[in-house]
């Protein structure tokens, strides 16, 4: 669309008729920022109304949006209506606007979701906080229901914008519109009018698979991320070299299909890298069919889930002989492919969403050295350092390690990314420990174990994942904490039947937890992880104990019931050491703990936690805790009116959760 505006579209003069232009689009389309550009430059006043500040620079409500716009009008303003609108009801009362002195208009921001998604995902300080890692699952949720506006709504015109170009002649064209100026009527730019969910989000949540049968133009298959590979058995260089993250961007052209990794996966995604074939110098030929061969094992007893190789360089040897056996193998490539990127940032600098990415570890589990290594615990910064001490002192080859990461992580905040999983490979380096000789006799079997480690590990927390998911969570990640403690408890069971190894040492580790049940003696997630991982050496029992030292007995030292679930367990957890989830707690007293909720019903959700042992149910309280319910009341109601105080339009309800003696004061979401 070379001009929103033909020759015969002249402006045609009115007597200070006012403009309600309704913009639609998805976060990260570029709402606000075409309304700030049109105001600071037009000669005719406009008001904007945009939800996420109309309550005195905080989030409102519909009703009050529509007070502010009524009121511009009346001023003899125009008025740009901030908001995604992209559903017809969502957009319904402010067409409504319009009348014999006021016109409506809709400028809809149609851009690609890759595009949105991007710049969700780095802006900062936005108003509405909608950024970082999450703003993903968003974008595509909204565009899922996205409804073109049609001129039978209402609109007496409608102007699409596909591109950055269509955007910057909508804005020159009402920039330029004078205040006793108006423009034609119609619809203007629409590509097609069938069209209501862009195709690579439909094949993203498998909606279009019956109807699309032509395959990507860019190859989802196999793309990747890890070290470049020089050592080891050549490659036939006619292969053809996986597209890095660049050469994709360029590849894929606006009108076409997105590429399945542009979007939040539906399903838990590993991205691992080569183990053992940079430093420790592993034969790529014999690395290569191990691959393909324990990824084949995994897929068939493995559904909902994804595993994608990783390297830095499309000259990668390792990847092209992988992405080569995969397709002989027959693979299914949207289960597993290769992606040419960095491992640490997946999903800024590529839009692949992957929750869990596999660290190519030393042996004493430090940062340091080159690499991967190196990258991810600089990228995940000091609390994966932290996280990773208290599970375990050291990892010996074939094994692997689950490490959740803090909320604070920026991994976790700007990736995605819930979990690194360490993982210690053969080494044939002679200046590296644990030389094997080139005995590949030894080394292809501790290969073979350090991968079907790495995915069984994955596989519980996907599992878990799912379990959290189909238990009513509202968000599609689920927090690490909670994923950590429903591992313990799937790990301490039979998963995995098969390794007679790992079942003994399950069984070792139920004995130990049952006798641990009466009281925390050592740190939940210290003692109890490290001992679920085969060849990973537990800290010291007494110097956990230091780090973590548990609060008065009398107060907190109760046990875990093991009927709770996932989310009581975290939350008890937080209970236990308020001192290390500072993000979390926002106020800890002798008998509460006050928190926000990670998952958020309402624009403000509070839980009051009771730290007092033996009240596990409210059936457990009696007229003893009579005080504590009063104290945790008061508490509520404290934070309530401080809400209140700066937003006068909150309304609060306080209740109780049937366990952990829950106090959550809430309020019902404006959108």
């Amino acid at each position: 669309m070379a001009k929103l505006v033909s020759k015969e579209e002249t402006k045609e003069e009115m007597n200070g008729k006012s403009i309600v232009v309704i913009l639609m689009g998805a976060p990260g389309s570029g709402k606000s920022t075409f309304c700030e550009n049109v105001m600071k430059s037009s000669n005719r006043t406009w008001v904007r109304v945009c939800q996420d500040t109309i309550a005195n620079g905080k989030a409102g409500t519909k009703a009050q949006c529509i007070k502010r716009a009524v009121d511009g009008l009346k001023d003899g303003k125009s008025v740009f209506i901030d908001r995604c609108n992209l559903e017809r009801e969502q957009r319904s009362e402010f067409v409504k606007l319009g009348g014999r002195e006021v016109d409506v208009h809709a400028v809809v921001l149609d851009l690609p979701a890759r595009i949105c998604i991007s710049r969700s995902v780095k802006r900062t300080g936005h108003e509405g906080n909608l950024q970082g890692g999450r703003a993903a699952a968003v974008v595509n949720k909204m565009l899922q229901k996205k409804e073109l506006p049609k001129l039978s709504e209402g609109f007496s015109r409608i102007t699409f914008c596909q591109n950055d170009s269509d955007v910057q002649g909508a804005l020159d064209m009402y920039t330029g519109l004078g205040a006793k100026e108006t423009l034609p009527s119609g619809c203007f730019g629409q590509k097609n009018p069938d069209a209501k969910v862009q195709q690579g989000i439909m094949k993203f949540l498998k909606k279009a698979e019956d109807s699309s049968t032509k395959e990507s133009k860019v190859d989802n298959s196999h793309h990747s991320v890890a070290f470049e590979e020089t050592k080891g058995s050549s490659v036939d260089e006619s292969i053809n070299i996986t597209p890095s993250i660049d050469n994709v961007n360029k590849e894929v052209k606006e009108e076409e299909d997105l590429p399945m990794y542009s979007s939040v996966p539906a399903v838990s995604t590993l991205a691992f890298p080569s183990i053992s074939t940079s430093d420790f110098q592993f034969n790529l030929e014999k690395a290569s069919d191990i691959i393909v061969e324990e990824v084949e094992k995994f897929l068939k007893n493995v559904e909902n889930v994804r595993l994608v190789l990783v390297d830095l360089t499309h000259r990668s040897k390792i990847l092209n002989l992988v992405k080569a056996k995969a397709s002989q193998a027959n693979i299914d490539s949207k289960k597993f492919f290769t992606f040419v990127g960095d491992i640490t940032q997946l999903y800024t600098q590529g839009g692949l969403c992957c929750n869990v990415i596999a660290n190519a570890a030393n042996w004493r589990l430090k940062p340091g050295g080159g690499g991967v290594n190196a990258a991810i615990f600089k990228a995940a910064g000091p609390a994966l350092e932290t996280a990773t001490e208290e599970r375990a002192a050291s990892l010996n080859p074939g094994s692997s390690l689950v490490v959740p990461l803090p909320l604070s992580s920026p991994l976790y905040e700007k990736e995605g990314v819930t979990h690194v999983i360490h993982i210690l490979g053969p080494n044939m380096n002679p200046n590296r420990p644990n030389f094997l000789n080139n005995d590949y006799s030894k080394g292809c079997n501790v290969l073979r174990k350090a991968y079907s480690s790495l995915f069984e590990d994955f596989a519980s927390i996907a599992q878990t994942q799912q379990t959290i998911e189909k238990g009513g969570d509202e968000q599609s990640v689920a927090r690490p904490l909670e994923l950590d403690q429903v591992l313990l408890e799937r790990r301490s069971t039979n998963d995995f039947p098969n390794n007679d190894q790992k079942t003994k040492r399950e069984d070792t580790y139920e004995s130990e937890r049952n006798k641990k049940c009466k009281g925390l003696e050592i740190a939940l997630g210290t003692h109890h992880v490290s001992k679920l991982n085969d060849n990973a050496s537990v800290s010291d029992p007494t110097q956990a104990t230091k780090k973590n030292t548990p609060f008065k007995k009398e107060k907190i030292g109760g046990k875990i019931s093991k009927s709770w679930g996932s989310w009581a367990q975290a939350l008890h957890h937080i209970a236990l050491n308020p001192e290390k989830h500072k993000n979390d707690v926002i106020e800890i007293l002798d008998d509460v703990v006050v928190l926000n909720d990670l998952y958020p019903k309402a624009r403000k959700h509070l839980l009051v936690l009771a730290r007092t042992d033996g009240l596990d149910h409210l059936a457990d309280v009696g007229e003893e805790h009579l005080q504590l319910l009063r104290n945790m009341h008061a508490v509520g109601e404290k934070w309530a009116k401080q809400f209140s105080s700066d937003d006068a339009s909150l309304i609060f309800r306080l209740g109780y959760h049937s366990v952990c003696s829950i106090i959550a004061a809430t309020t019902p979401s404006c959108y």
